[in-house]
């Protein structure tokens, strides 16, 4: 999720219980010219173990050269993301448009697999578009070259975030993989998440956009997962988490990015309760990181409502990043 998994963010998630986290999108042709701001992207540090860095390029040489640089760094695993929807990297013949493209898609994964000796991993789509879904095609590919373990998006490409998830598909694929197969795609209950990995018998569940909304997902789930139930964990004490996640934000970025990546998480933490369209508006006109604290931890101490209990029907204000 580009702008949002950030350094701060990662080590934040594994606090709040995500069992593996992943770096935003970066770019193999970025680090391949040796981009600051693209290397930036890549840091990470112990407490956020295991951790991979998440690669997109379409250039095989390029990928094989970052996945040296990302096992140079430590990293855990590469992640290439063969997913991404967004028009700018699609064009480039990255991203989901690889998976028009099942020959050059695999010297890209031979690429990756031949250049490192920790984990390659993926994360694709269902396909292109309706008419040409093949992700048991891509995961056979990757089977082939050596690939880890394969995520899967229950939506093409062309769906972009409309629509819903299939986590159907997703299955069907399962059944049929040699390879460890994760879903991912609209999860924000710790139930749906337990569901779907006993429905499907898949051996992982990767959740983007719900933790944004609910960052205690992780926790609910193990518990759920584990059979202990969500009644001992209590309610969700949205201040608490907001000033934590506030704590690594400063260790880290400058006082804009404070106050930018705070009104974000404070407006997604808000969606659904009562008064949060008149939170939001509130808080967005907060001058300074003390005025955007003392909003954003007086109205989210009024929330601490348990579990998937809301009061109203608003939709997610979350789009185009899970």
């Amino acid at each position: 999720m580009a702008g949002i998994t950030d350094h701060p963010f990662r080590t934040f998630m594994k606090e709040m219980g995500a069992g593996v986290v992943v770096t935003e999108l970066v770019s193999a042709t970025g680090l391949e010219y040796k981009s600051k701001r693209t290397q930036s992207l890549t840091s990470f540090d112990e407490s956020q173990r295991p951790v991979g860095v998440q690669l997109f390029g379409e250039n095989p040489e390029h990928i094989a050269s970052a996945a040296r640089f990302v096992e140079g760094l430590g990293a855990d695993f590469v992640d290439l993301n063969f997913g991404c929807p967004v028009p700018k990297v699609v064009k480039k013949g990255a991203g989901s448009a690889l998976l028009r493209d099942l020959p050059a898609l695999g010297k890209v994964l031979q690429a990756a697999v031949g250049a490192v000796k920790i984990p390659v991993t993926i994360k694709i789509r269902t396909g292109w578009d309706a008419n040409s879904r093949n992700a048991d095609q891509v995961v056979q590919v990757a089977a082939n070259e050596g690939i880890t373990w394969v995520a899967i998006h229950g939506r093409t490409r062309a769906q972009a975030y409309e629509g819903r998830a299939d986590w159907d598909y997703i299955g069907d694929v399962k059944a049929r993989s040699s390879l460890p197969i994760i879903g991912n795609g609209d999860i924000a209950l710790a139930e749906q998440a337990v569901a779907y990995l006993r429905d499907y018998k898949l051996d992982g569940i990767m959740i983007g956009r719900g933790a944004l909304k609910n960052p205690f997902i992780f926790y609910e789930t193990m518990s759920l997962w584990n059979g202990e139930g969500l009644r001992g964990l209590g309610q969700r004490e949205y201040a608490k988490a907001f000033l934590r996640l506030k704590e690594h934000l400063v260790a880290r970025c400058d006082d804009r990015t404070i106050q930018i990546q705070l009104k974000k998480f404070a407006a997604w933490f808000s969606t659904g309760y009562s008064g949060a369209a008149q939170f939001r508006k509130s808080i967005f006109q907060a001058r300074s990181t003390d005025e955007t604290t003392e909003i954003a931890v007086q109205f989210l101490n009024t929330i601490t409502i348990a579990h998937s209990e809301m009061t109203s029907n608003e939709g997610f204000l979350m789009g185009g990043h899970g």
